[in-house]
């Protein structure tokens, strides 16, 4: 039986602090208020306070991850301590507060997808379906027709009376008869195979379909003015999509076949009956996003950083963190990131990706093998990640 302790706390004491070990468990505000804000400058980030039915601590107890932020409360405080082992049964006896925190969840990943965005390119994309033929045009150009197909054909059916309609049709059959794209309309497969290189769905396109990696890896990007940011590069295990399944609203980024990957489908309908017969499905869901969006803090963290290497160093450390990968002082690590993966996780200008891929490749913390970047001393390169991020701040308090 679901048994949830309740803790009292004092006007202006610290409830959660940031940078310490994640635990166990998170709090639901049953009443008073708290002030939430970040001890490291995140830029984009402002402090919140939050009150009777919110949640603070989600993100570190089930991501696993050091607390994101600090959590003090304003007033006398009541809250109910839920443990992460507790949280399948709240979902099975409570699961408007689950839903409560995927939804609020999704909502802070799309708020934070702007700012990335924002932060990274240093641009803002169009809020409109036109963005999607932007998306067709910049991957065309790098060579990428097997993407560029798709979205070109996204455009011509999200935009009948486009400006852009007529080069889109052009573009369209020019490229299809030569391309492998797949999927350009949604059927009843529950499993779908993506050869390489090929999109799944488009920046702002509409549709409901969340998608669960079965096998192979996806890239998760959006393409503003000419340029494009990574946002992550999903595994086998991975859902995406479910920013559109919860909200009903267009796709706040693009998802490409990192290598040839094969998918499981959830509509709707699936999803419904899935949260009401399996609740470790919004389990996982919660783990997965609450992992997402401590890897998003962190890429915000990352945009602060002026120096490419520094970012570039800082980037590569916290895919290994967000992995937790543990290895034994000065045992390589070999892992499955090009340069340019991490060029455009930072989203580096294309006037600099060559110079800061040069001065990478000669970082003592790197080697390249087969093409893709080794590591000689994983704890190394994460205290050299730190050490980058500390100096920051101590320059920007000066």
């Amino acid at each position: 039986m679901l048994q949830l302790a309740f803790v009292n706390f004092k006007p202006n004491s610290y409830i959660l602090v940031e940078g310490t070990p994640g635990i166990d468990r998170f709090f639901i505000i049953q009443s008073g208020k708290v002030s939430c804000y970040h001890e490291t400058p995140i830029p984009g980030s402002v402090p919140t306070t939050y009150g009777p039915g919110d949640f603070v601590g989600v993100i570190p107890c089930m991501s696993g991850h050091s607390q994101t932020e600090n959590v003090m409360a304003i007033t006398p405080v009541v809250a109910i301590m839920v443990r992460k082992d507790q949280y399948p049964e709240l979902i099975v006896r409570n699961r408007p507060v689950a839903m409560k925190i995927v939804r609020a969840f999704t909502r802070e990943m799309r708020m934070l997808n702007d700012n990335l965005t924002k932060l990274t390119l240093k641009k803002t994309a169009a809020e409109s379906p036109e963005q999607i033929f932007s998306v067709a045009q910049y991957y065309e150009h790098g060579g990428f027709s097997n993407i560029a197909v798709y979205a070109y054909y996204q455009y011509i059916k999200a935009c009948p009376q486009g400006e852009n309609i007529e080069i889109a049709k052009k573009k369209f059959v020019q490229l299809k008869g030569r391309t492998h794209a797949v999927y350009f309309e949604p059927n009843n497969d529950m499993i779908r195979d993506y050869p390489a290189d090929t999109m799944i769905f488009s920046d702002y396109q509409k549709g409901g379909d969340m998608f669960i990696i079965q096998e192979g890896s996806v890239k998760i990007s959006k393409v503003v003015g000419g340029e494009e940011v990574t946002f992550a590069l999903l595994k086998k295990g991975d859902m995406f999509g479910e920013m559109a399944l919860l909200e009903d609203k267009p796709r706040s980024a693009s998802a490409i076949a990192h290598g040839p990957c094969r998918l499981m489908v959830v509509n709707q309908e699936n999803f419904d009956q899935m949260v009401a017969t399996q609740p470790q499905l919004i389990a996982r869901l919660t783990t997965m996003l609450a992992d997402r969006l401590w890897s998003m803090y962190r890429q915000l963290a990352n945009t602060a950083l002026q120096q490419p290497r520094e970012k570039m160093i800082d980037m590569l450390a916290l895919q290994l963190e967000k992995q937790k990968i543990v290895q034994g002082k000065g045992i390589p690590y070999q892992t499955d990131y090009l340069p340019v993966d991490l060029v455009r996780m930072c989203g580096i200008s294309q006037h600099d990706q060559a110079q800061a891929i040069s001065e990478l490749y000669n970082d003592p913390n790197i080697k390249l093998v087969g093409g893709k970047i080794s590591i000689p001393d994983v704890q190394e390169l994460i205290k050299q990640a730190n050490f980058y991020r500390k100096q920051n701040n101590k320059n920007k308090n000066k």
